[in-house]
């Protein structure tokens, strides 16, 4: 986490300010090293959900000694051009997406739960490597689509007041503000469930009296969870509160997508159109978790062939996955499957909470220098239009 004075200034509230803060700061910027091996493609920033505004998330990847990132946000690709311009101002090479749902009713593994730890039958998938002349034309695309899941969003949030009586959040002036929606950005259970963190803290506050609060609630905090709450100076404390809350109750209060996600078809084809790069996300089986802080929970790996063959038969070219989620074992199956088929491969690490490290220490491996130079034809094509596959 970079300095909070410093992520504040980038934070600002317009695009403008925020970088007119970068150049601002960057006199008095003593940057590390470039480490050549330190990409990340999966950055969050909040035009979904994230503590980094797009020009904090450039500036605190380039603070850690990362070669290059990648903006990917939820629904939304409206934060890529303030990532594009603070890059310009740093000098810092990097590729833009975003990632999306896309409904897999219409194939062979209709039902079946994928890469979504939330819905059956409904996949993330990433588009990456977007022309830049093309960001409105994808977003635009996705704009009533974001419309479509703040309905679904307003039902959740009737869910939560149902759950939780004493709390009573309301969409409009309790959640929207929380995002960047007026600006094309996307509003996820994240959004839900910090909001319900913040009225959970303006009732009850800070350390013992809301573990007290949550123990009430019927939560049972982990060892490190309880360390958590009684920690009333950590700055992002309603983001902890935020994972302690989303685990617990986004089961009980999720509203299945329908209307705003795509079938699989037809997202294949926007981005033939626009010459983006579509990448299933693979997620893994999660039995002992290499992170240690994933419940187990099985996904597409036991069906994880006839998963490629539908990928491979839809027009899907391309497989992106966070090498220190899964096993050695998951890894080299996965990897072999990518090269049976001819997918491409991308990596990227989900960034979205200031405790998070946007260093991938997996690629120091030497095996995963294809990821490395994936990245480059990634940037590459965004800039000359060369063909990534």
């Amino acid at each position: 986490m970079i300095d909070l004075k410093i992520l504040n200034r980038l934070n600002a509230p317009t695009a403008a300010e925020r970088l007119a803060e970068l150049r601002a700061i960057l006199p008095e910027t003593r940057f590390p090293p470039m480490v050549p091996q330190y990409i990340n493609n999966h950055i969050h920033t909040t035009y979904s959900f994230s503590p980094y505004s797009p020009t904090a998330a450039l500036y605190a990847a380039r603070m850690e000694g990362l070669c290059t990132a990648g903006i990917i946000d939820h629904d939304s690709i409206s934060g890529a051009r303030e990532f594009l311009e603070a890059a310009a101002i740093v000098g810092m090479p990097v590729t833009i997406g975003m990632e999306c749902r896309v409904s897999m009713a219409d194939t062979p593994l209709r039902g079946r739960r994928t890469n979504n730890p939330d819905q059956a039958g409904v996949s993330y998938m990433t588009i990456q490597s977007v022309p830049h002349d093309k960001i409105d034309t994808l977003n635009m695309h996705f704009r009533p689509l974001r419309a479509e899941r703040n309905r679904r969003n307003r039902r959740m949030v009737e869910k939560i007041n149902a759950l939780l009586p004493d709390v009573r959040l309301d969409f409009d002036r309790d959640v929207l503000p929380l995002s960047m929606h007026q600006e094309g950005g996307g509003v996820t259970e994240r959004h839900l469930m910090y909001a319900l963190a913040k009225r959970l803290t303006e009732q009850s506050g800070r350390g013992t009296d809301m573990a007290a609060r949550l123990e009430k609630m019927g939560l049972r905090l982990s060892e490190k969870q309880r360390a958590q709450m009684l920690d009333q100076e950590y700055p992002f404390y309603e983001y902890d509160l935020l994972g302690i809350l989303k685990s617990a109750f986004v089961p009980e209060i999720y509203v299945d997508a329908d209307r705003e996600c795509l079938d699989l078809r037809d997202l294949v084809e926007m981005c033939e159109d626009i010459d983006a790069l579509l990448c299933y996300a693979y997620l893994g089986d999660v039995g002992e978790s290499v992170t240690g802080d994933k419940k187990a929970q099985k996904f597409e790996d036991e069906y994880l062939d006839e998963l490629f063959q539908c990928l491979e038969e839809f027009g899907v070219r391309a497989v992106t996955y966070m090498p220190t989620r899964n096993t050695p074992a998951q890894l080299e199956r996965l990897r072999g499957l990518c090269e049976k088929h001819g997918m491409f491969q991308v990596s990227g690490e989900d960034i979205n909470s200031p405790r998070q490290s946007f260093v991938i220490r997996a690629m120091e491996d030497p095996q995963f220098a294809n990821l490395i130079d994936a990245t480059w034809r990634l940037i590459e094509h965004e800039k000359t239009g060369k063909p990534i596959v």
